[in-house]
């Protein structure tokens, strides 16, 4: 329990706020035919834990990296580049989609167009979705095959070597 409370940020007091912008501005990469991933990158779109369940169900027949993230999280700044290049390198592949959590949209967007972000992310002001997966702060990633299981769960920021790891057993 202690390496998850200093390898994850948690963020106490602090109400997040709801409102979304309506214009989105950049196409994000799209791997899964399912009409429950955003086509956009930053529309930031507001999600619940039941939503979760129906994105997961729509993606099946695709493997899918899921990533908790806040922008205002250290760990989440350090993993994010790492993200983002796997999301590039597999893009023909692999579902990625990022979850901003117990955050606000504007520095969220902010910390997507400076990472250089392709995948697709939602927005949860509240945190239930990652809390829906066992988890108490973030980052987390969830990695899930093609049938829809979970493969590998990694609370706390994610190495190099953990993200190759995963990303083969979820493609092989």
């Amino acid at each position: 329990m202690v390496a998850v409370a200093l390898a994850s940020c948690v963020r106490d007091g602090a109400e997040p706020t709801t409102t979304h912008a309506t214009t989105p501005r950049a196409a994000a990469i799209v791997v899964a035919d399912a009409p429950s991933i955003p086509r956009d990158v930053d529309a930031l779109e507001p999600i619940d834990a039941g939503g979760y369940e129906d994105i997961l169900v729509d993606v099946r027949g695709t493997p899918l990296v899921v990533n908790f993230w806040a922008s205002w999280c250290e760990p989440c700044e350090r993993e994010m580049p790492l993200l983002a290049a796997a999301a590039r390198a597999h893009r023909d592949e692999i579902q990625f989609l990022g979850i901003d959590i117990l955050d606000t949209p504007e520095p969220a967007r902010a910390f997507l167009e400076r990472f250089g972000v392709p995948y697709p992310n939602l927005f949860d002001a509240m945190g239930g979705t990652r809390d829906a997966v066992g988890s108490l702060g973030q980052p987390v990633t969830v990695f899930y095959d093609a049938d829809g299981d979970v493969v590998a769960k990694v609370d706390g920021e994610l190495s190099a070597d953990e993200l190759a790891t995963h990303l083969d057993a979820i493609t092989a």
